[in-house]
């Protein structure tokens, strides 16, 4: 009669770890692409006017902002409480929009396509967006946006 061996206690293999760093680079390509990060760091404050004519903007490669408003709470014991231009991260007069839109122009492929979004404060003066508005025409920066909300 054949008698059973008793079979040796094996030990478990090793993991194999050698997919494991593909799989970590394609989850942080994955949220590389996904995740947006703000560019400006805002320093007016502005409530979006509301509208009802609206389109939304396609390509927004094309797209440069022009902010408009009361400064932040953080910064109104340096700058005041009047209506300020921000241009990036900084504060700007009218006459410098023509030197950020040949600048913001430089830096796309399809200069043609060039367009300027004003995201203004509800209580914006007019005479502050019209000075902005010809500023613009002078630099040939004739694609106008007015940022707004959907109105009920």
């Amino acid at each position: 009669m054949a008698g059973f061996k008793k079979k040796e206690s094996r030990e478990m293999p090793e993991m194999n770890t050698s997919s494991l760093p593909d799989l970590i680079f394609t989850i942080l390509f994955f949220f590389m692409i996904v995740t947006t990060m703000r560019e400006v760091t805002l320093k007016v404050k502005f409530t979006v006017p509301a509208g009802t004519e609206l389109e939304k903007l396609t390509k927004k490669s094309t797209v440069s902002f022009i902010y408009v408003g009361p400064p932040t709470d953080a910064l109104r014991a340096q700058m005041g409480s009047g209506t300020r231009i921000q241009l990036n991260d900084r504060y700007a007069e009218p006459r410098e929009v023509m030197d950020f839109v040949a600048q913001e122009r430089q830096g796309m492929t399809n200069q043609a396509e060039q367009t300027i979004s004003i995201k203004a404060d509800t209580h914006t003066q007019m005479g502050i967006i019209t000075d902005i508005k010809e500023v613009l025409r002078k630099s040939w920066a004739l694609r106008i946006n007015y940022s707004a909300t959907r109105r009920n």
